[in-house]
C-alpha cells in the first residue's frame, strides 16, 4: 500500500496512463479543442453566477426558508462547485494534465465527481420531500428541521466519500490493463460502480415521482391543486434536465466500460458530453426562477439595484436633489414594516 501512495507525486506517472490508454491526438491542442474549452469556461463562470444568486436569495428571505427551498438552495450549491469544478478541470486539461502529478490529476477529477455526486443526491432528497409532503400529506415543521440539515449534511458526506475513492486507493496505479480511456487514472471498475449508482438513484427518483402522480390524480382536489402541480411540474424538470443533460456522458463511460483500450475512437472525444453536461448547472436556476415569480423577483433584486445605482451615476450633476431610496427587502416586508405593499404578498403563494 505504502508503494502505491509513493507514486501520488511521481510527475511521470499522468503521460505513462494517457500514453497507455490515449492516442497522441487525445492530449494535443487543437482549434475545436479550444473552442470546446472556451466555450466550457464561459458556460461555468454563468453558472457560478447565476447559483450564486439563487443562493443569496434563498438565504436572505426568510420566506425561502421552507424545506422545499433549502433543498433547491442545495441543488443550487453543487451546481455552483460544478461549475467552479469544471473551469478548474478545462483549464487543467490538454497538454497541461501531462504536467500533472496523480495526486493533482485525482483532485481536478475527483472535484468535478463530487458535484455530479451532490447534485444526483440533492435530486433524490427533493424527491423525498416532495413524497412526504404530498404523498403522505406531511410538513416539515421546526421540529423536522433538524432532520432536514441532517439529510443535505449526509448527502454532501456520501459524495465527497464517493468521489474520494480514488485517492483512497481505487485506482489503475501499476494495472494499465484496468484503466479507463476517458479517465486514464480511474478502473473502469470505479467508472461502472458510478454510473450504476447513479442509474439506480435516478430510477428511484423517477419511480418516487410517478408515485407522487399517482396520488394526486386519484386525490382529492385541494390535494391535486395548481399550486401542486406547478410544483410539481417544476421538480419534474429538474430532473428531466438532469437525465436529458447526462445521459450522453453515463453512455459514453459505459461505452468505455466495455470498449478495449484503443479501439474506440469516440472516446477521445469525451470532452464534448461533458461540454453538453455541463449545460444542466446552467439551466438548473433558470428553470427555479422562471417558475417561481417571487424568486425570480429575488434573484433579480441585486441586479435591479446595481442597475438603479450605475443609474444614479450617470444622472448624478445633472439632476441634482433626486436620491436613490434604499430598496426594502421582502423579509422585512413580511414582518410588517410600514411602507409600501410588495406584490409579491399580493399573488398570493409562492410557485416554484
Amino acid at each position: 500500500m505504502g508503494g502505491l501512495y509513493s507514486e501520488y507525486l511521481n510527475a511521470n506517472k499522468v503521460q505513462e496512463h494517457y500514453n497507455y490508454t490515449k492516442e497522441a491526438l487525445a492530449v494535443q491542442e487543437t482549434p475545436s479543442r479550444r473552442a470546446a474549452s472556451a466555450f466550457i469556461v464561459l458556460l461555468c463562470c454563468a453558472t457560478v453566477a447565476e447559483n450564486l444568486l439563487v443562493l443569496v436569495a434563498v438565504a436572505r428571505n426568510s420566506k425561502f426558508h421552507s424545506a422545499m427551498y433549502l433543498f433547491l438552495g442545495n441543488l443550487a450549491a453543487s451546481d455552483l462547485l460544478a461549475g467552479v469544478a469544471f473551469i478548474a478541470n478545462t483549464l487543467m486539461s490538454g497538454p497541461v494534465t501531462l504536467g500533472l502529478t496523480p495526486v493533482q490529476w485525482f483532485a481536478r477529477e475527483g472535484s468535478a465527481f463530487i458535484a455530479l455526486s451532490a447534485s444526483v443526491f440533492s435530486l433524490l432528497a427533493i424527491a423525498i420531500e416532495r413524497h412526504v409532503a404530498i404523498a403522505k400529506v406531511k410538513v416539515y415543521g421546526s421540529d423536522k428541521s433538524c432532520r432536514m440539515l441532517l439529510l443535505i449534511g449526509a448527502s454532501w458526506l456520501i459524495s465527497l466519500g464517493l468521489g474520494g475513492l480514488p485517492i483512497l486507493g481505487w485506482n489503475c496505479l501499476g494495472r494499465l490493463e484496468a484503466c479507463s480511456t476517458v479517465l486514464p487514472l480511474y478502473t473502469k471498475h470505479y467508472v461502472l460502480c458510478v454510473v450504476a449508482i447513479f442509474s439506480a438513484i435516478l430510477s428511484a427518483i423517477v419511480a418516487l415521482y410517478i408515485r407522487i402522480y399517482c396520488v394526486v390524480r386519484a386525490s382529492h382536489a385541494e390535494l391535486a391543486g395548481p399550486q401542486t402541480l406547478s410544483l410539481l411540474k417544476t421538480v419534474t424538470i429538474v430532473l428531466g434536465v438532469f437525465i436529458v443533460c447526462w445521459l450522453p456522458a453515463f453512455s459514453i463511460l459505459l461505452l468505455d466500460y466495455a470498449c478495449p483500450v484503443r479501439h474506440c475512437p469516440v472516446l477521445y472525444k469525451a470532452h464534448y458530453f461533458f461540454a453538453f453536461a455541463t449545460l444542466n448547472s446552467l439551466l438548473n436556476p433558470v428553470i427555479y426562477t422562471w417558475r417561481s415569480r417571487d424568486l425570480r423577483r429575488e434573484v433579480l433584486r441585486p441586479l435591479r439595484c446595481w442597475q438603479r445605482v450605475a443609474g444614479a451615476h450617470g444622472r448624478r450633476g445633472s439632476a441634482p436633489g433626486h436620491h436613490l431610496l434604499p430598496l426594502r427587502s421582502s423579509s422585512s416586508l413580511e414582518r410588517g414594516t410600514p411602507g409600501i405593499t410588495a406584490p409579491t404578498l399580493q399573488e398570493g403563494h409562492t410557485v416554484v
